[in-house]
């Protein structure tokens, strides 16, 4: 029906005829629409798979449910959005993805949320990114990408997270990102990468965190971060900065953390540094190894929030305040190498060094909890009583010590990790005796050592059953433990960290039995040219670690490398189920823990394990373990084909040549599942105990 002839028609007639056709038209338009939609659909499901495509190692197995018996929307990692069904957050972190970044991620054109941090992804940041114009969070910290930052990321102007910390980035900070004004973290510590602090940054009113540390950035601090009044972190540490610092930073009082040390930072401290007296946020000012001058300004005592202060090695001189001994809050204060006069107060504070004050109740016999090669471990406590920490002063006259204090300063300065021990500060300077004095404070574990665990002093009028002892899974978990944290020095650190001494002493455990290690004295970094060293590489370092724990390689002068801590691994994991240390006296000529434990795994499974192993405790009763039992529940898998499974991982991980040993991750898998099974076993035994008691 044309228009002249719906015109000419009847009222009723019209008015069926115009609704027939707004039907027919909105139902064209909904094809249209569901078209359109389907065909971006489409792209971003191609675009999903161009970036699995792009993952050359996936030890988790996490793309496996990338494939098309399920929508992409229900792929591990993927978020969409409810109205249109896009991609709106891709989410990888912490997987250990091996691989490069797909320029075709910049087909998901409703991303907000790009996060692939703490993986293994190389090669160059796509500019391709720069096309996601809704994108918001941008997180690639952690893994190994080089080349420049793309400077078309200005185009992200919604972007309000850029973490690009822990890469090999070179170039200098894009000039163009003046415009992404709603930023709010900006993080590219620890790369390559040069140039200066572009003064934009002022003028980005959002920002809140700027973290730029571990660089080579040179040239001056801009005057306009002065303006930033939601800037509560400025950390521009270990870079080429001079100048002075701008006086009008010291009037934000949204200010928390302020670090410029390690610089060539010059001046006096600002005299109006009192500006921040009304704030009582600052809790951290650092600036040590700089070449600042002049006094300490008495405008300093507005700061009372304090609990972190670093002047130390610079030109600062005049006399200590005294007003430091009210900063209750304090729990690190370092003046050391500066030209001060006077005492350092001593006033409610325990004094152990002019370069850092920690409270706590000496270092007395009573409060010895550990000796090591280096230096000795004291209870100690901190913040009036609040935390007990366990402070390891070196001792300095051993051959070494100061060289293995620097590497566990060095190792532990960047990483975190749960299972690794905390190290709150360290402190370096001069006692109150004219003598160097450095120590590491470090937080408290109740539980001791593993070493304490297997193998208990008998306490007086202590029977074997009430020595305290570890069961099954609870070795279990620690062993699981242990290779997490190797997993993290050598596969997830900007640069490998190989530990160089594990064993059990060196394991400690927390009121949880979480077993964290600890003691990084002799650890080493590895360079990406030598990380995978092993053999056919000399050096006059000696002999690393300790008689038994040590691999065999090191005894003949290779290098460190990842394999040997993997050796170590191996050896502790061997020691936590037998019960026998690798320098036990059965051990002599050619037999050692490895070759005692492989000769005995096919049919002599009973006669190496730990005797305690053999015996629990179960309501008031001791009774013979299920691993002695030839009889399987249900077909549940047994405690025996569990405890062959964790042998056979150590034997594998202490062979004696280091490319055949296993991968800590490769460890880190088969021990989970190892645990699986084991946990299968105790709940259904569990339920046919509740089952028979019914009966």
């Amino acid at each position: 029906m044309g228009l002249s002839q719906l015109s000419s028609a009847p009222p009723s007639s019209r008015t069926s005829s115009f609704c027939m056709s707004t039907f027919i038209l909105f139902w064209w338009c909904g094809l249209l629409v569901t078209s359109v939609v389907s065909g971006n659909n489409e792209t971003d499901r191609l675009a999903l798979l161009e970036f699995k495509a792009k993952i050359t190692l996936d030890p988790f197995g996490v793309m496996t449910s990338w494939n098309d018996s399920i929508h992409f929307c229900q792929w591990r990692g993927i978020t969409c959005g409810r109205r249109h069904q896009r991609v709106t957050v891709l989410d990888l972190q912490s997987l250990k993805l091996v691989g490069s970044i797909s320029p075709h991620v910049g087909n998901l054109s409703f991303l907000r949320n790009l996060t692939l941090q703490n993986n293994t992804f190389h090669n160059k940041i796509p500019q391709e990114i720069g096309c996601l114009h809704k994108l918001r969070v941008l997180q690639l910290e952690n893994n190994t990408l080089s080349g420049k930052i793309p400077s078309n990321l200005s185009a992200c102007t919604k972007l309000q997270v850029l973490h690009f910390d822990f890469n090999l980035l070179t170039g200098e900070i894009p000039a163009t990102f003046g415009t992404l004004s709603k930023l709010r973290n900006f993080h590219i510590r620890r790369n390559n990468l040069t140039g200066s602090i572009p003064p934009f940054f002022g003028n980005l009113s959002f920002l809140e965190v700027f973290r730029v540390a571990e660089n080579n950035l040179d040239g001056i601090i801009p005057d306009p971060f002065g303006q930033l009044t939601k800037l509560s972190h400025f950390l521009v540490e270990e870079n080429r900065l001079s100048g002075t610092i701008p006086p009008s930073i010291f009037n934000l009082s949204s200010l928390e953390i302020f670090d410029v040390g390690d610089n060539q930072i010059q001046g006096r401290l600002p005299l109006d540094i009192a500006s921040l007296g009304s704030c009582v946020k600052l809790e951290d000012l650092r600036m040590g190894r700089n070449l600042l001058e002049g006094i300490i300004p008495p405008s300093l005592e507005s700061l009372r929030g304090l609990q972190y202060l670093d002047l130390s090695n610079n030109n600062l001189s005049g006399q200590i305040p005294k007003f430091l001994e009210q900063f209750v809050f304090l729990q690190f204060l370092n003046l050391s190498y500066n030209h001060f006069e006077g005492e350092v107060p001593t006033e409610r504070i325990f004094k152990n060094t002019s370069g850092a004050l920690i409270m706590g109740n000496g270092f007395s016999s009573t409060n010895l909890i550990g000796a090591g090669s280096f230096g000795s471990v004291y209870k100690g406590i901190l913040d009036q009583g609040r935390h007990t920490v366990a402070i390891k002063v070196l001792n300095l006259s051993r051959h070494g010590a100061s060289k293995s204090f620097k590497a566990e300063c060095e190792a532990l300065r960047n990483i975190r990790h749960r299972n690794l021990v905390k190290v709150l500060t360290s402190c370096s300077g001069i006692d109150y005796q004219g003598h160097d004095f450095k120590a590491l404070v470090m937080e408290f574990m109740r539980n001791g050592s593993l070493d304490e665990w297997l193998h208990p002093t008998p306490r007086i009028n202590e029977t074997l059953e009430e020595q305290r002892s570890l069961s099954l899974l609870q070795r279990l978990n620690i062993a699981i433990d242990v290779a997490n944290a190797l997993d993290y020095l050598h596969h997830q650190c900007h640069t490998p960290i190989v530990h160089c001494d594990l064993k059990p002493s060196n394991v400690l455990l927390d009121d949880e039995m979480i077993g964290h290690v600890g003691d990084f004295g002799l650890a080493r970094f590895l360079s990406y040219a030598t990380q995978d060293s092993s053999i056919n590489q000399s050096s006059s370092i000696g002999v690393r670690g300790t008689v038994g724990y040590a691999p065999p390689e090191y005894g003949v002068g290779n290098e460190v490398s990842t394999y040997g801590d993997v050796y170590s691994y191996g050896i502790l994991l061997l020691e936590m189920f037998t019960g026998k240390r690798p320098t036990d006296n059965i051990f002599q000529e050619s037999l050692n823990l490895h070759e005692f434990v492989k000769a005995a795994l096919s049919d002599r499974i009973i006669d190496i394990i730990d005797p305690i192993l053999l015996w629990e405790r179960e309501e008031g009763e001791t009774r013979m373990n299920n691993i002695t039992r030839n009889e399987n529940q249900n077909g549940s898998p047994k405690s025996k084909e569990c405890l062959i499974l964790i042998l056979e991982i150590g034997v594998a991980c202490s062979v004696e040549f280091p490319r055949e040993r296993m991968n800590m991750s490769a460890v880190i898998i088969e021990l989970l599942s190892i645990r699986q099974k084991l946990l299968g076993t105790n709940i259904r035994r569990q339920r046919l105990q509740v089952t028979g008691a019914q009966g």
